[in-house]
């Protein structure tokens, strides 16, 4: 089914029943940046050097976030995706940035987002390697988490990829814990049901008490398909999923793709809209040296971020569809 219009209508209620994990943090969607869909993983910096993954990509990012109005408007996160760390760990299995491509360590960068009034968050999997094929965590999980609270880390990202699905629903309460233990706030991202879909029935209500948001499906790719693709999957399991969404624990569709190369006006239009009216994290991963005005004002309507940021948190749904136009609300 193809999108083609979009009617908004919003109601509220008070939620009396939700799940979150009990660490106080993103009682409201999250907002922020990443650097996968828009840079993956490039690590040649001799021929890439303005794309590559590497600090001077994230200082630059943080400059225009703070300096261009994205953190006024509530976009507070600045993640580092995979990609960038060195291909072992050190000598006391403690990870480590790639040398080349993060000279100054990761707690100097996470010291210069800070000073943007930036908050950083970092990536890792679960698994014995990330999706890049960098070390993972699922051996050194309490170690790994004892590292990003000495980095000053405020929002961890981990993946699944080269993990035994049947093994997640211990292994992310887990890495939850060690975080906890820290005693540093630290939102915490988890793509635990997404490698589940398909194959096993995903606990949401043991994610949602264990994750503050998670990824469910695919990932985004820069075309409409997969922006429409992920649509339609969440307007087809909306009334499950909207149980265990709310303040502290969110349903994840994946980054904004605004800014890119695969949407028109209106397909970019309708993605931040939607994702507004779903309550769902606001994740961007574009290049912001090079964004086009008409894109930043998409992504820095008020009016739309506010219906996102809602502190009630309620899950817009598709309440209906009639000749092939959907119209979603808040109810």
């Amino acid at each position: 089914m193809v999108l083609k219009f979009l009617t908004i209508f919003i109601f509220l209620f008070q939620i009396t029943y939700i799940y979150s994990l009990e660490n106080g943090l993103a009682r409201t969607p999250p907002m922020g940046w990443m650097t996968w869909q828009r840079f993956r993983c490039v690590t040649d910096c001799q021929n890439f050097p303005d794309s590559c993954i590497s600090e001077k990509l994230i200082r630059e990012m943080a400059d225009r976030m703070a300096d261009d109005g994205y953190l006024e408007a509530g976009y507070n996160y600045i993640i580092v995706d995979d990609c960038w760390l060195a291909t072992k760990r050190d000598k006391d299995n403690r990870l480590q940035p790639d040398p080349v491509r993060f000279p100054n360590g990761i707690r100097a960068l996470a010291d210069y987002v800070h000073s943007k009034g930036l908050k950083f968050g970092i990536y890792e999997d679960y698994g014995t390697l990330t999706c890049g094929g960098y070390p993972g965590s699922i051996d050194h999980l309490e170690l790994d988490a004892e590292t990003f609270a000495e980095w000053t880390v405020d929002y961890l990202k981990l993946d699944g990829c080269y993990a035994d699905i049947h093994e997640m629903d211990e292994g992310y309460p887990l890495m939850g814990h060690y975080l906890n233990k820290t005693n540093r706030q630290i939102v915490y991202s988890c793509s635990w049901p997404a490698y589940q879909e398909g194959t096993i029935q995903p606990n949401y209500t043991k994610i949602a008490e264990y994750c503050n948001l998670w990824r469910n499906y695919d990932d985004i790719d820069d075309n409409f398909g997969s922006l429409n693709d992920i649509i339609q999957w969440f307007a087809s399991k909306q009334d499950n999923l909207s149980l265990v969404h709310g303040p502290g624990s969110w349903n994840d569709p994946d980054m904004l793709i605004i800014g890119n190369y695969g949407l028109s006006y209106g397909q970019s239009r309708a993605q931040m809209a939607i994702w507004s009216i779903m309550s769902a994290p606001l994740i961007m991963s574009v290049d912001l040296r090079e964004i086009k005005p008409w894109h930043s004002e998409i992504l820095l309507n008020k009016n739309l971020i506010a219906i996102n940021q809602d502190k009630l948190g309620i899950m817009g749904k598709r309440f209906s569809v009639v000749n092939n136009v959907e119209i979603w609300k808040k109810f």
